[in-house]
Protein backbone atom coordinates (compact mmCIF):
# COMPACT_ATOMS: atom_id res chain seq x y z
CA UNK A 1 0.00 0.00 0.00
CA UNK A 2 1.40 3.40 -0.87
CA UNK A 3 2.21 5.30 1.74
CA UNK A 4 1.71 8.69 2.66
CA UNK A 5 4.39 10.74 0.59
CA UNK A 6 3.08 8.52 -2.70
CA UNK A 7 -0.52 10.35 -2.08
CA UNK A 8 1.20 13.93 -0.91
CA UNK A 9 3.06 13.61 -4.41
CA UNK A 10 -0.58 12.52 -6.08
CA UNK A 11 -1.99 15.67 -5.31
CA UNK A 12 0.46 17.98 -7.00
CA UNK A 13 0.41 16.06 -9.61
CA UNK A 14 -3.28 16.38 -10.37
CA UNK A 15 -3.49 19.96 -9.50
CA UNK A 16 -0.06 20.40 -11.86
CA UNK A 17 -1.96 19.12 -14.88
CA UNK A 18 -5.53 19.75 -14.11
CA UNK A 19 -5.88 22.37 -11.41
CA UNK A 20 -8.36 25.42 -13.02
CA UNK A 21 -9.55 23.21 -16.10
CA UNK A 22 -12.72 22.12 -17.08
CA UNK A 23 -11.98 18.03 -17.39
CA UNK A 24 -13.85 14.86 -19.26
CA UNK A 25 -14.62 12.64 -16.56
CA UNK A 26 -15.48 9.14 -17.46
CA UNK A 27 -15.25 5.62 -15.69
CA UNK A 28 -14.57 3.19 -18.54
CA UNK A 29 -15.06 0.62 -16.10
CA UNK A 30 -18.48 1.76 -14.80
CA UNK A 31 -18.38 1.92 -11.39
CA UNK A 32 -17.79 5.04 -11.28
CA UNK A 33 -20.27 6.38 -14.16
CA UNK A 34 -23.22 8.39 -12.24
CA UNK A 35 -20.64 10.33 -10.49
CA UNK A 36 -18.58 10.59 -13.35
CA UNK A 37 -21.58 12.17 -15.12
CA UNK A 38 -22.45 14.59 -12.60
CA UNK A 39 -18.61 15.82 -12.98
CA UNK A 40 -18.31 15.81 -16.82
CA UNK A 41 -17.13 19.26 -18.27
CA UNK A 42 -16.49 20.75 -14.03
CA UNK A 43 -13.14 22.36 -13.02
CA UNK A 44 -11.03 20.97 -10.99
CA UNK A 45 -10.75 23.69 -7.81
CA UNK A 46 -8.70 21.54 -5.70
CA UNK A 47 -6.45 18.66 -3.82
CA UNK A 48 -5.41 17.78 -1.36
CA UNK A 49 -4.03 14.89 1.15
CA UNK A 50 -4.33 13.24 4.37
CA UNK A 51 -2.55 10.36 5.58
CA UNK A 52 -3.26 7.32 2.42
CA UNK A 53 -6.23 9.80 1.10
CA UNK A 54 -6.40 11.76 -1.82
CA UNK A 55 -9.41 14.04 -2.36
CA UNK A 56 -9.88 16.09 -5.66
CA UNK A 57 -12.47 18.83 -5.38
CA UNK A 58 -14.47 20.23 -8.00
CA UNK A 59 -17.09 23.05 -8.14
CA UNK A 60 -17.71 24.50 -4.45
CA UNK A 61 -18.42 21.51 -2.53
CA UNK A 62 -18.03 18.18 -4.87
CA UNK A 63 -14.70 15.90 -3.94
CA UNK A 64 -14.15 12.63 -5.12
CA UNK A 65 -12.23 10.58 -2.19
CA UNK A 66 -9.60 8.03 -3.66
CA UNK A 67 -7.77 5.53 -1.20
CA UNK A 68 -5.81 3.35 -3.33
CA UNK A 69 -5.56 0.30 -1.07
CA UNK A 70 -3.31 -2.28 -2.06
CA UNK A 71 -4.37 -2.51 -6.07
CA UNK A 72 -4.60 1.01 -6.90
CA UNK A 73 -2.72 2.88 -9.08
CA UNK A 74 -2.58 6.18 -10.97
CA UNK A 75 -0.87 6.80 -14.49
CA UNK A 76 -0.35 9.92 -15.82
CA UNK A 77 -0.21 10.74 -19.63
CA UNK A 78 0.15 13.70 -22.79
CA UNK A 79 -2.79 13.83 -24.82
CA UNK A 80 -4.12 12.23 -27.11
CA UNK A 81 -5.34 9.77 -24.42
CA UNK A 82 -5.53 6.38 -25.58
CA UNK A 83 -8.74 4.72 -25.95
CA UNK A 84 -9.33 3.04 -22.32
CA UNK A 85 -9.05 -0.31 -20.52
CA UNK A 86 -12.43 -1.55 -19.22
CA UNK A 87 -10.32 -1.74 -15.57
CA UNK A 88 -10.01 2.06 -15.69
CA UNK A 89 -12.10 3.05 -12.65
CA UNK A 90 -11.95 7.19 -13.25
CA UNK A 91 -10.05 8.96 -16.27
CA UNK A 92 -9.92 13.21 -15.93
CA UNK A 93 -8.45 14.76 -19.55
CA UNK A 94 -8.41 17.45 -21.15
CA UNK A 95 -6.83 19.07 -24.63
CA UNK A 96 -3.26 18.75 -23.05
CA UNK A 97 -2.98 15.60 -20.79
CA UNK A 98 -5.18 12.61 -19.20
CA UNK A 99 -4.63 10.48 -15.96
CA UNK A 100 -6.57 6.84 -15.43
CA UNK A 101 -7.21 5.37 -11.69
CA UNK A 102 -7.15 1.90 -11.81
CA UNK A 103 -8.02 -0.73 -8.83
CA UNK A 104 -8.58 1.69 -5.77
CA UNK A 105 -10.76 0.58 -2.52
CA UNK A 106 -12.01 3.37 -2.47
CA UNK A 107 -13.71 6.21 -5.14
CA UNK A 108 -16.79 8.17 -4.25
CA UNK A 109 -17.71 11.48 -4.66
CA UNK A 110 -18.49 12.88 -1.31
CA UNK A 111 -19.99 16.13 0.19
CA UNK A 112 -17.68 18.78 2.34
CA UNK A 113 -19.41 17.17 5.20
CA UNK A 114 -18.20 13.57 4.48
CA UNK A 115 -14.93 14.66 3.66
CA UNK A 116 -14.60 16.12 7.24
CA UNK A 117 -15.80 13.33 8.70
CA UNK A 118 -12.74 11.37 7.14
CA UNK A 119 -10.28 14.01 8.14
CA UNK A 120 -12.00 13.76 11.69
CA UNK A 121 -10.84 9.95 12.10
CA UNK A 122 -7.67 10.53 10.60
CA UNK A 123 -4.26 11.06 12.97
CA UNK A 124 -1.98 13.95 12.22
CA UNK A 125 -0.12 14.07 8.91
CA UNK A 126 3.31 14.87 9.19
CA UNK A 127 3.20 16.30 5.94
CA UNK A 128 0.11 18.93 6.59
CA UNK A 129 0.15 22.20 7.50
CA UNK A 130 -2.37 21.42 9.81
CA UNK A 131 -0.40 18.73 11.97
CA UNK A 132 0.05 19.00 15.77
CA UNK A 133 2.40 16.34 16.71
CA UNK A 134 1.44 17.32 20.67
CA UNK A 135 -1.80 15.65 20.31
CA UNK A 136 -0.17 12.35 18.70
CA UNK A 137 2.13 12.22 21.77
CA UNK A 138 -0.60 12.43 24.27
CA UNK A 139 -1.96 9.37 22.30
CA UNK A 140 1.27 7.43 22.76
CA UNK A 141 2.34 8.68 25.90
CA UNK A 142 -0.80 6.61 27.94
CA UNK A 143 -0.54 3.47 25.46
CA UNK A 144 0.96 0.45 26.54
CA UNK A 145 0.51 -0.74 22.73
CA UNK A 146 4.56 -1.12 20.81
CA UNK A 147 5.54 1.85 19.30
CA UNK A 148 6.06 0.40 16.35
CA UNK A 149 1.90 -0.71 15.95
CA UNK A 150 1.11 2.76 17.12
CA UNK A 151 2.74 4.38 14.19
CA UNK A 152 1.39 2.27 11.95
CA UNK A 153 -2.53 3.17 13.37
CA UNK A 154 -3.98 5.76 10.89
CA UNK A 155 -5.85 7.64 13.82
CA UNK A 156 -2.31 7.95 15.53
CA UNK A 157 -0.11 9.09 12.64
CA UNK A 158 -1.82 9.32 9.38
CA UNK A 159 0.55 8.49 6.38
CA UNK A 160 3.11 6.72 8.15
CA UNK A 161 3.00 3.03 7.01
CA UNK A 162 5.45 -0.01 6.98
CA UNK A 163 8.83 1.70 5.43
CA UNK A 164 8.36 4.96 7.51
CA UNK A 165 7.68 3.06 10.77
CA UNK A 166 10.45 0.86 10.59
CA UNK A 167 13.30 3.29 9.36
CA UNK A 168 12.82 5.98 11.49
CA UNK A 169 12.52 3.72 14.67
CA UNK A 170 16.08 2.72 13.48
CA UNK A 171 17.66 5.94 12.69
CA UNK A 172 16.49 6.93 16.15
CA UNK A 173 17.58 3.18 17.83
CA UNK A 174 14.35 2.78 19.45
CA UNK A 175 13.41 -1.11 20.26
CA UNK A 176 9.77 -1.14 17.95
CA UNK A 177 8.24 -3.02 20.74
CA UNK A 178 8.84 -0.36 23.82
CA UNK A 179 5.36 0.66 25.04
CA UNK A 180 4.24 4.16 23.72
CA UNK A 181 3.93 5.40 27.32
CA UNK A 182 7.74 4.45 27.80
CA UNK A 183 8.73 7.31 24.69
CA UNK A 184 10.16 10.43 26.14
CA UNK A 185 9.12 13.89 24.71
CA UNK A 186 12.52 14.50 23.54
CA UNK A 187 12.68 10.93 21.83
CA UNK A 188 8.91 11.54 20.21
CA UNK A 189 10.09 15.26 19.13
CA UNK A 190 13.09 13.91 17.22
CA UNK A 191 10.88 11.46 15.68
CA UNK A 192 8.27 13.69 14.39
CA UNK A 193 10.41 15.74 13.13
CA UNK A 194 12.51 13.37 11.28
CA UNK A 195 9.42 12.20 9.88
CA UNK A 196 8.12 15.41 8.43
CA UNK A 197 11.73 15.72 6.50
CA UNK A 198 12.09 11.83 5.72
CA UNK A 199 8.61 12.58 4.03
CA UNK A 200 9.03 15.64 2.36
CA UNK A 201 11.84 14.24 0.47
CA UNK A 202 9.50 11.03 -0.14
CA UNK A 203 7.20 14.05 -2.47
CA UNK A 204 10.22 15.82 -3.55
CA UNK A 205 11.93 12.67 -5.26
CA UNK A 206 8.84 10.50 -5.07
CA UNK A 207 10.59 7.48 -3.22
CA UNK A 208 11.98 6.57 0.04
CA UNK A 209 15.42 6.98 1.33
CA UNK A 210 16.40 7.68 4.87
CA UNK A 211 20.10 6.01 4.97
CA UNK A 212 22.49 9.11 5.88
CA UNK A 213 25.01 10.50 3.72
CA UNK A 214 27.67 8.04 5.44
CA UNK A 215 25.88 5.40 5.01
CA UNK A 216 25.08 5.34 1.61
CA UNK A 217 26.64 2.97 -0.63
CA UNK A 218 29.48 5.39 -2.35
CA UNK A 219 30.62 6.13 0.84
CA UNK A 220 30.73 2.80 2.31
CA UNK A 221 32.01 1.13 -1.15
CA UNK A 222 28.85 -1.62 -1.02
CA UNK A 223 26.44 -2.19 -3.51
CA UNK A 224 23.40 0.20 -4.41
CA UNK A 225 20.23 -1.62 -3.05
CA UNK A 226 17.85 -3.14 -5.98
CA UNK A 227 14.40 -3.19 -4.73
CA UNK A 228 10.76 -2.78 -6.36
CA UNK A 229 10.07 -0.04 -3.47
CA UNK A 230 12.51 2.44 -4.13
CA UNK A 231 15.76 3.93 -2.24
CA UNK A 232 18.30 2.93 0.52
CA UNK A 233 16.94 2.22 3.66
CA UNK A 234 18.73 1.18 7.07
CA UNK A 235 16.37 -2.25 7.86
CA UNK A 236 12.92 -2.54 5.53
CA UNK A 237 13.07 -5.89 3.69
CA UNK A 238 16.53 -6.12 5.06
CA UNK A 239 15.97 -9.51 6.87
CA UNK A 240 19.24 -11.34 7.98
CA UNK A 241 21.65 -8.54 5.90
CA UNK A 242 24.22 -6.84 7.87
CA UNK A 243 23.21 -3.65 9.51
CA UNK A 244 24.92 -0.96 7.44
CA UNK A 245 25.95 0.39 10.94
CA UNK A 246 27.05 -2.05 13.48
CA UNK A 247 26.71 -5.21 11.15
CA UNK A 248 24.29 -7.13 13.39
CA UNK A 249 21.87 -9.42 11.00
CA UNK A 250 18.25 -7.35 10.71
CA UNK A 251 15.79 -9.07 11.99
CA UNK A 252 12.14 -9.36 10.90
CA UNK A 253 8.64 -10.71 12.62
CA UNK A 254 4.86 -9.68 12.19
CA UNK A 255 3.46 -6.82 13.90
CA UNK A 256 0.49 -4.63 13.26
CA UNK A 257 -0.49 -7.00 10.58
CA UNK A 258 2.83 -6.55 8.76
CA UNK A 259 6.23 -7.29 8.46
CA UNK A 260 8.55 -5.09 10.95
CA UNK A 261 11.87 -4.80 10.41
CA UNK A 262 14.60 -3.78 13.18
CA UNK A 263 18.53 -4.39 13.93
CA UNK A 264 18.86 -5.65 17.43
CA UNK A 265 22.21 -4.65 17.65
CA UNK A 266 21.35 -0.49 17.26
CA UNK A 267 17.98 -0.78 18.86
CA UNK A 268 17.91 -2.65 22.45
CA UNK A 269 15.94 -2.76 24.83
Amino acid sequence: MPEGHTIHRLAHDYADRFSGRALRVTSPQGKFSDAAALLDGAVLTGTEAHGKHLFLGFRDADWVHIHLGLFGKVAFGPAPAPPPTDTVRLRLADAGAYVDLRGPTTCALITDTEKRAVHDRLGPDPLRADADPDAVYRRISRSRTAIAALLMDQKTVAGVGNVYRAEVLFRHGIDPYRAGRDITRAQWDAVWADLVELMREGVRHNRIDTVRPEHMPEAMGRPPRVDDHGGEVYVYRRATLPCHVCGTGIRTAGLAARNLFWCPGCQKP
